[in-house]
């Protein structure tokens, strides 16, 4: 998906504004599925107030909200890139509030801690990133799916200004990545790989 228009904060409070009073997308064509209204107009209600400073709306809380899937519903797609914006925008607006409170010298020392964390696992050799299911039947990725998108984190972690050539993965590619299915025992514990990528995710929207 397009996110070029991602750091487009005012065009972005035009829509969210905008879709807590009329309709803000296009419903999907006869006979396939979108999002259902109703939800995603309350929540865009509810999004509104967080953008203009109030409520309890977090830029994480956004990554985590689904919508039933009805016949003309909203376009998922159009509904999912304003979203991702908006957590953008909610993120730098926290970023800057802990700047302010902590000093950029205290927050760029925590950024720097929770992406030695992260290394921690990013470190370990492919095969052995994360655990096992303990069942066959239990939710898992594929290994090397998961392991070839470590190391493009890892890469991005190691980026320096000026290093031309370094694959410049970003939050929203997190965000939308898919993995295939591991096989059995043989792939990764998927709840665990999801929780990992929340993570990273939070730190590369603040690094984005």
């Amino acid at each position: 998906m397009d996110h070029g228009t991602r750091q487009d904060s005012g065009g972005l409070q035009r829509q969210v504004m905008d879709s807590a009073e009329r309709q803000p997308f296009d419903l999907a064509e006869r006979g396939t599925f979108g999002y259902h209204r109703k939800q995603v107009d309350q929540f865009m209600a509810r999004a509104r107030v967080a953008y203009e400073g109030g409520g309890d709306l977090r830029a994480a809380d956004i990554r985590h909200i689904s919508f039933d899937a009805v016949q003309g519903g909203y376009q998922a797609d159009q509904v999912d890139d304003v979203l991702d914006r908006l957590e953008d925008a909610l993120a730098r607006s926290e970023r800057q509030r802990r700047i302010e409170a902590e000093g950029e010298e205290s927050w760029l020392a925590r950024v720097d801690a929770s992406i030695e964390v992260l290394r921690g696992r990013l470190d370990r050799p492919d095969g052995e990133r994360f655990r096992r299911p303990a069942r066959g039947r239990d939710a898992s990725y594929d290994r090397a799916g998961v392991d070839a998108l470590c190391h493009r984190l890892s890469a991005r972690f190691d980026q320096r200004p000026g290093n031309a050539g370094v694959d410049d993965l970003t939050a929203a590619d997190l965000r939308r990545v898919v993995f295939a299915p591991g096989s059995g025992t043989d792939g990764y514990d998927e709840a665990q790989v999801d929780a990992y990528l929340d993570a990273a995710i939070d730190v590369l929207t603040v690094l984005d």
